[in-house]
């Protein structure tokens, strides 16, 4: 993939004529340098947002409770792609599909009893993130589709059924398996009326449906029974179950939906972060817990969020003609 430094490069020349057309305005101290004329709109969930200390510090003033953090990959390519793309961050933590179509959504911050409590805990409603699409909107990006899922429910089931049990069996896959499919189908279904809303909103955009990467490995032997660094009281087999038929056909479904739609493209992060799930020692997703002692709850922290700048921020250029 062409790196941000080798696409820098290859600009060169244009950012020198540039620079050099600007220098004496500048100079001179009359005007700023020009907005960027290409309207980018990123949505989606906490995997997109940030949320957690690892992928940086919350910039919102006042907090909106939505835990944008400045080192989550939408504010990673603003800070790189700033002069190309004027960036709407409206991604929001704990966001459904819904939340993004049509469904106002009250914003939960850091409000996880009985983990953690937030002082500022409740916050007003925040419209839906398709409000902020419109019809000059030139790309967007959307990551979504794991609380539609219901991820983080199964999670802590799954946490809750493999306490005590030494780490054998697959009492969540034996209790949750039957329902899999189902939930599948409302995530299929939710985002494929999404994207025709995004659409309809902005015909013009091309939209860049960004998938989950790899948060747990294919070898999972790797992952510690009891360790809340990485999976806690989730069983081996449980863990493979989850990645086998809950999180590899999450990001199936927004391909196919995605494929399906002339002005859409998926974005794939699976595949280059697989040797960095949160049972490897260079880990770009946080277990249960980070060091020093903070709720991560399975989120990338600032290098998960790193790939995923490159890979989406490859897509933007490529979208707009210049890759």
């Amino acid at each position: 993939m062409t790196t941000f430094r080798t696409r820098l490069a290859l600009l060169g020349p244009v950012a020198a004529l540039a620079a050099a057309t600007l220098a004496p305005v500048q100079l001179a101290g009359a005007q700023p340098a020009a907005a960027a004329d290409r309207q980018w709109v990123a949505l989606g969930d906490s995997y997109t947002a940030g949320v957690i200390p690892a992928a940086g510090d919350t910039f919102e003033v006042p907090r909106d409770g939505c835990e944008r953090t400045d080192r989550s990959y939408p504010q990673v390519i603003d800070r790189e792609l700033g002069g190309l793309f004027e960036l709407t961050n409206v991604s929001c933590g704990a966001a459904t599909i819904e939340n993004i179509t049509f469904r106002a959504q009250e914003p939960i911050g850091r409000h996880l009893p009985p983990f953690s409590e937030d002082p500022d805990y409740p916050f007003p409603p925040v419209p839906p993130q398709s409000a902020a699409v419109h019809e000059g909107t030139d790309v967007i990006t959307v990551g979504v589709g794991g609380n539609t899922l219901g991820f983080a429910d199964i999670l802590l089931k799954c946490l809750e059924l493999g306490q005590g049990g030494g780490g054998v069996g697959t009492p969540c896959k034996d209790d949750l398996a039957g329902a899999i499919p189902g939930r599948l189908n409302k995530v299929s279904g939710d985002y494929d009326e999404m994207l025709e809303v995004l659409h309809e909103r902005a015909p013009h955009a091309k939209i860049l449906a960004v998938g989950y990467p790899t948060v747990i490995p294919k070898d999972t032997s790797k992952c510690r029974y009891n360790d809340l660094e990485q999976f806690a009281s989730i069983t081996q087999g449980d863990l493979d179950w989850l990645r086998t038929d809950v999180l590899e056909p999450l990001n199936q479904v927004i391909e196919k939906s995605a494929g399906a739609l002339d002005a859409a493209r998926f974005v794939n992060l699976y595949a280059s972060s697989h040797n960095h799930s949160v049972c490897d020692s260079g880990k770009w997703v946080e277990g249960i817990i980070s060091p020093p002692a903070q709720m991560s709850l399975v989120h990338p922290n600032a290098l998960g969020h790193r790939n995923a700048a490159d890979h989406i921020e490859a897509a933007m250029l490529d979208a707009i003609g210049v890759n």
